[in-house]
């Protein structure tokens, strides 16, 4: 809810100024007081309070009244913090300060007098609300409601469940792989939440499909579609190309072209009206092959528009499969405890077959107490919704979800209708706006990101946020929130006043020139990810403009080509996330010859950005930011810096290092065409700079990209032992040696992704040790020159990988018998690899297809280039061949 949200967020900033070592002001000791106490008691009488307000188009009077007393301190304090920052750094601000000093002396009311009196008149209308809470809790017996931090173990990766529909999955399959050989166009149809992508997903993933089709490829279309991004996400899942420098109608030609002659499926989630398939229709060829298209639509006209005989409708589920369902969602593999069975089935019966409101009741029901008291007022909120129309009785049972959620919850998730329909949201960039925001209530001996991590993870389990991809060690890595709950999202905020979506177009946003006119703003992320690489300087921003938001937070911008870091960044006293982006502008990109055309000069940051006590997040995309050497007679240790992202030639020495000692993340650049304005004494402190890298006790995530010129100094290179992913991109830099490298990896415990980029093994030889890459699941070699001889006494050298990738390598003569042995090997990807190397990996599947029969999970994929078709001859149902010219797997981000 609001109210809660608004009072944790008021909390943290109280915290940040009385901890902060150089605060903007300063509060009165006995307000501050005041203003702790309240909000403690508030808390606690919210986290126990039933609002008596059963109407879910009226939002409960106590709680807005909390909320907006709480959004007037903020705006107070905040206020005064603006105020005091810009007259401190202004010389309308110092003429100020003179005409303060003069009121003073006029016994006038001075500026801080103002404040101390806005403020006070805050805290007596709290002491106000305080009064009247305590009474409500003196009437009425409050049942505290669950908190379900560790209520059930449920995984957060939880497999899509599908109940009830078997017999329709087997009559897509019919319809799929039988029939006509003429393209058809097979409509899956129903309501929101009847399960229509959840069966397509399962035929998407599906065996008979994938041994059926030559290509598989699926997009997500929604309300507000866009054809050349549907149109470039069918193309690269289907030739690896995204097509970033075509227009629409090229990208269309591209994709007709290669579906040509190639059967194919094609999935298209979520499509609201024939328009789209109107513009895009004439890219799908149709040459009498079996290839197919499936539409998910709620739209049952669409059948017909589409010219279908072959629709196909989704019904509900009847009672068994609806008891199945709620009985998987919440007890998994357990049984059904008896006491709980009738009022389970009522439940489910008030569900009304609904899959998404059994899915979503179920988690809540998974996350609550299992007594029937609890369940029982459940089923009875359950019971006296009455449906009026399908997407109103939908949205009516959805909105239990949200109202039995923790309070601490309810900010994160009403947050998520912020993202757009069916948007793939980074949870990285998620965690970050919460904290930014102030919603996660702190827990001692936690940080904020892990707090973070454990909201997430009980949304999920509760159905109400969806897993969109998963990370290589398991991880969450994009999520999303269906349309229906966003739906729901939308209506609470609305009601609660707990933010505001402007809708505007693209060209009123780019002219957002004056970002100081939002002077408490605390997030401002504009940065258009979605964009196309080639784009100019539309939509970009000055740094000077956008470092006048002093009370931000989150800054995450595009800047203008020409934009400097101005010294006033040391204004953003509260600064957790800076996100600088000059990657896509004053650029041009030459696919052919794969050059960049640079036409701005590298960033450099001020001296003061050492100053940014709060600061968690630094990501730089572009060329590099260069960071100064900090003054060592004034020392601020960046004890929150979590993220250190482009910092080019960074002279890692003691001084760095001890001020950032809990980096996690850190990505480094190293030019050499800068080292020859350099003096001897700075290219000697250079030398021994790879070596600190050892220190950072706390580093998990490091990213190196390097030239020929530091060649000779990254020998040197220590790695912590605390390392679970490492990325070395040794551009140009074909003369480093690898295998005395890869010997002092080969021995971090916790290394979990390689990835290694150009280099060379001078030798031909690579001799992997036993006991090396314990923890190591993917390994990745993209033009590594030289190698030739790859030898691994056995597959215990590298136990538990799963994924092999290797590109490029031309001289290798096979993979390692030992790497078919490895019982966790998931997949081995070849792109333009040797024959031979390819032939190799032809052997391992056709030894393991021997041992493992119809059991084996081990896939190859291998990308030959055109003139190697007889290779094609080795395909197998766990050996693929594609043959592919290098031009039509080239990327932007291959250069």
């Amino acid at each position: 809810m609001a109210a809660y949200g608004a009072l944790v967020s008021l909390m943290h900033i109280i915290d940040r100024l009385e901890k902060h070592p150089s605060p903007p002001i300063s509060i009165h000791k006995q307000q501050v007081e005041s203003l702790t106490q309240n909000v403690t008691f508030l808390q606690e009488f919210l986290d126990a309070y039933i609002s008596p307000v059963v109407d879910d188009h009226e939002a409960d009077p106590l709680e807005r009244r909390i909320a907006d007393a709480v959004y007037a301190a903020e705006d107070v304090i905040e206020s005064q913090i603006v105020l005091q920052i810009h007259n401190r750094s202004t010389i309308v601000g110092k003429m100020m300060s003179f005409i303060n000093l003069f009121r003073a002396l006029c016994k006038c009311t001075t500026i801080e007098e103002d404040f101390y009196q806005d403020l006070q008149q805050v805290i007596e209308e709290m002491n106000l609300i305080k009064m009247e809470a305590m009474e409500i809790a003196a009437t009425a017996q409050l049942q505290r409601k669950v908190s379900s931090t560790h209520a059930g173990s449920s995984s957060t990766v939880k497999e899509s469940i599908m109940v009830g529909f078997d017999d329709v999955l087997l009559q897509v399959l019919d319809k799929l792989t039988g029939g006509q050989l003429s393209r058809q166009i097979i409509p899956i149809m129903g309501m929101g939440g009847i399960g229509k992508t959840t069966l397509a997903r399962h035929v998407f993933e599906h065996a008979l499909v994938k041994e059926h089709f030559d290509i598989c490829a699926w997009t997500t279309i929604s309300q507000t579609y866009n054809v050349r991004e549907t149109l470039s996400e069918v193309l690269f899942q289907a030739s690896g190309d995204w097509g970033s420098n075509l227009s629409g109608g090229e990208l269309g030609l591209q994709l007709f072209q290669y579906l040509s002659g190639r059967r194919y499926l094609i999935i298209m989630d979520d499509m609201w009206s024939i328009e789209v398939w109107d513009k895009i229709k004439f890219f799908f060829p149709d040459y009498n092959d079996g290839s197919r298209i499936i539409i998910t639509t709620r739209m049952s006209n669409l059948n017909l528009e589409l010219g279908g005989s072959y629709g196909i409708g989704m019904k509900f589920l009847d009672e068994a499969s609806s008891w199945h369902l709620l009985c998987k969602t919440v007890f998994g593999g357990e049984s059904f405890p008896p006491e709980l069975e009738d009022i389970g089935k009522s439940i489910v019966a008030n569900c009304k077959g609904l899959p998404l409101s059994i899915a979503t009741i179920g988690g809540l029901l998974a996350k609550s107490e299992r007594t029937r008291e609890y369940w029982g007022h459940i089923e009875q909120n359950l019971s006296s919704i009455v449906i009026i129309n399908n997407d109103k009785f939908c949205l009516k049972i959805l909105r239990m979800s949200y109202v039995y959620l923790p309070n601490y919850l309810k900010p994160c998730f009403l947050y998520m209708g912020i993202f757009e329909e069916d948007r793939s949201i980074r949870v990285s960039m998620l965690k970050k706006l919460w904290v930014s925001e102030g919603f996660l209530k702190p827990v001692t001996g936690k940080c904020l990101e892990t707090i973070a991590d454990e909201y997430l993870k009980e949304l999920v389990d509760r159905n109400l946020i969806l897993v969109d991809e998963l990370g290589f060690s398991g991880n969450v890595k994009f999520c999303k929130i269906h349309d229906l709950l966003r739906d729901v999202c939308l209506k609470e905020v609305e009601k609660e006043r707990f933010y505001h979506i402007i809708e505007k177009s693209p060209s009123v946003v780019d002219n957002f020139e004056r970002p100081h006119n939002f002077r408490l703003l605390r997030t401002l992320k504009y940065r258009d990810t979605h964009r196309p690489a080639y784009a100019t300087g539309r939509g970009a921003h000055f740094l000077g403009d956008v470092f006048q938001l002093v009370n931000s937070r989150h800054l995450a911008v595009r800047v203008h080509r020409n934009s400097k870091f101005p010294s006033s960044i040391n204004l953003l006293w509260n600064l957790y996330t800076l996100i600088v982006d000059q990657s896509s502008l004053g650029k041009s990109w030459n696919l052919n010859r794969c050059s960049i055309d640079h036409r701005w000069h590298d960033l450099m940051a001020p001296i003061e950005i050492w100053k940014l006590h709060q600061l968690k997040h630094l990501e730089f995309m572009g060329e590099g930011l260069i960071l100064p050497d900090p003054r060592s007679d004034d020392i601020v240790i960046m004890e929150n810096l979590k993220t250190l992202r482009g910092a080019k030639n960074l002279y890692l020495n003691e001084e760095v290092v001890k001020r950032i000692p809990n980096v996690r993340k850190l990505h480094l650049i190293y030019r050499s065409k800068e080292m020859e304005s350099l003096s001897e004494l700075k290219q000697m402190e250079i030398a021994n700079c790879f070596s600190y890298l050892e220190c950072l006790s706390k580093l998990e995530n490091l990213h190196c990209r390097i030239d020929d010129g530091y060649v000779e100094y990254f020998q040197r290179i220590g790695f912590p032992h605390s390392l679970k992913k490492l990325k070395l991109s040794l551009f140009s830099s074909y003369h480093l040696e690898l295998v005395e490298i890869l010997q002092k990896i080969g021995w971090l415990p916790l290394l979990q992704k390689l990835v290694i980029e150009f280099g060379t093994f001078k030798t031909g030889k690579w001799d992997t040790s036993e006991g090396q890459f314990q923890s190591l699941k993917l390994l990745q070699l993209n033009s590594c020159h030289g190698l030739e001889d790859w030898t691994m006494a056995e597959s215990s050298h590298f136990a538990v990988l799963q994924e092999l990738r290797l590109r490029g390598l031309e001289k290798l003569e096979e993979i390692p018998s030992e790497v078919g042995e490895i019982p966790t090997l998931k997949l081995i990807a070849l792109e333009y690899c040797s024959e031979s190397a390819v032939e190799s990996a032809a052997k391992i599947v056709e030894e393991q297809e021997d041992l493992c029969g119809d059991q084996l999970d081990l896939c190859v994929r291998a990308i030959v280039r055109k003139g190697d078709e007889r290779l094609l001859s080795l395909a197998s149902p766990n050996f693929e061949v594609t043959v592919r010219r290098p031009l039509e797997a080239f990327s932007i981000q291959d250069c």
